[in-house]
């Protein structure tokens, strides 16, 4: 059975680590803090941290499906390039 997440936001950020530096985050998030950015669109409630917002200003999240499978892509203008593997990132 698949875990029931109704109205608890998405926190969507940046972590040091992979190959090129950070990576994203993109995980259920128990309650927003006090000093999350909050945004909400088609019904989704999303929190970023504010030293995640410097990295994620401008970006945009989008669902995709193709031949490779499904799944988000981070459109980051602010992004400098990615490594091979499409999961890290360089600011």
């Amino acid at each position: 059975m698949a875990a029931h997440h109704t109205g608890r936001p998405h926190r969507v950020g940046v972590r040091g680590g992979g190959c090129t530096g950070f990576s994203y985050v993109f995980e259920w998030a128990d309650e927003a803090r006090p000093t999350d950015k909050k945004f909400s669109a088609h019904g989704v409630s999303i929190v970023v941290d504010p030293k995640s917002f410097v990295y994620l200003a401008g970006m945009t999240l989008e669902f995709v499906r193709g031949m490779m499978g499904h799944g988000f892509k981070f459109n980051n203008p602010n992004a400098k390039g990615s490594c091979g593997c499409g999961e890290s990132i360089q600011f």
